[in-house]
């Protein structure tokens, strides 16, 4: 049996493994980033709070998993404004009450 140059009973042989370049277009898209945007808009348009948790929980796994810095960077930057309008929002009442308003004569 001829020797290989990557013959792994040859430990000089050995060569530490490299990973290839991939162009940031060619990535795969950043599920959790975009999860985070949907929930975050419907926590803050529809005042779910579990959605807003989720938008959360999702941003926070979108930025853990983060590889390309420009591009998830922005989809992350905007989740999060969204996820802190809506638990904002859900926190401190903002906007029109739901009460009718008493006409005084």
């Amino acid at each position: 049996m001829a020797s290989q140059p990557n013959d792994p009973r040859l430990p000089s042989a050995a060569r530490p493994y490299k990973q290839p370049l991939v162009a940031p277009q060619d990535l795969p898209v950043d599920y959790s980033g975009f999860i985070a945007v949907i929930f975050g808009v419907f926590g803050a348009m529809f005042r779910y709070k579990i959605c807003s948790w989720f938008a959360i929980i999702f941003c926070a796994q979108s930025l853990a998993n983060m590889r390309n810095m420009e591009n998830d960077l922005k989809q992350i930057s905007m989740a999060m404004m969204v996820r802190d309008y809506g638990v904002d929002d859900e926190l401190h009442g903002g906007g029109a009450s739901t009460e009718p308003q008493k006409l005084v004569s």
